[in-house]
């Protein structure tokens, strides 16, 4: 199947997935097949455009590169338009108002009890083990509790982040990695394709085109980077760089 290739590029690749593009094909290699059964349902039923499935032999899922770029890169400055923007702002609306899918949340879907009592923990392990400061931590984490109130369950990508929106000019050209799709909250989604970039969420809301909680989307940014960090230490990202996980909690101060 590979037959012809002679690049393998690693585009992400730690203890519990990896990601290789090779020509325009991507291969997904993740132990945990019921995630990646969600990922090839979720893009059969979601109503905007995501990657062609190629093939699935477990535990490899391949599937084709979508057109265009994607829309940024957390800790750096987005090159997309502002009508780029909102156009994922549409295509994240359009997502949202789609029949629920048949399967509980993997992200912001799951219990709010057990995500309270993960944050919880996670604080404690922050200020214990000197990650972060404890007043940082402490702020965030009173942010963070706008979050923990149930709200109407939606159709959501449940990982939304920027990039894995791909746009071409003006236009959305592919939204991948469905493999925390799920009910949840719509909010969860929009916080997460902003997180980093504060400056763009009024381009996103213009192409959303509906009011919400700014405080919701702010206690999400507060929450995903709380619980985010010392995994990501561990699994070798670095949080603490500009514009950054670290750097959305500051902006909380």
């Amino acid at each position: 199947m590979l037959g012809g290739m002679d690049e393998v590029e690693v585009v992400v690749a730690h203890s519990e997935r990896a990601t290789l593009r090779v020509g325009d094909m991507f291969l997904k290699v993740d132990a945990d097949q019921a995630r990646t059964g969600v990922e090839v349902e979720a893009m059969a039923l979601a109503p905007v455009p995501t990657p062609e499935v190629l093939w699935r032999e477990p535990p490899v899922l391949a599937i084709a590169a979508v057109p265009g770029k994607a829309l940024g890169r957390l800790g750096e400055p987005s090159a997309a338009s502002p009508a780029a923007w909102a156009a994922a702002g549409a295509a994240v609306r359009k997502l949202h108002e789609a029949p629920l899918p048949p399967w509980p949340g993997r992200g912001s879907g799951r219990a709010l009890d057990k995500m309270e009592a993960e944050l919880d923990h996670e604080c404690e392990l922050l200020v214990a083990n000197g990650v972060l400061p404890a007043d940082l931590v402490a702020r965030n984490r009173r942010v963070a509790e706008a979050a923990l109130r149930p709200r109407p369950p939606v159709f959501m990508h449940g990982d939304l982040q920027l990039t894995h929106v791909f746009v071409d000019g003006d236009e959305v050209t592919g939204i991948i990695d469905w493999s925390e799709a799920g009910r949840g909250d719509a909010l969860f989604d929009l916080a997460t394709l902003t997180l980093g970039h504060e400056e763009r969420l009024d381009e996103v809301l213009a192409g959303y085109g509906t009011d919400v909680d700014l405080d919701v989307i702010h206690a999400w940014w507060s929450l995903r980077s709380l619980l985010g960090v010392r995994w990501l230490v561990e699994h070798g990202f670095d949080p603490f760089a500009p514009g950054c996980e670290v750097d959305v909690l500051k902006a909380r101060m």
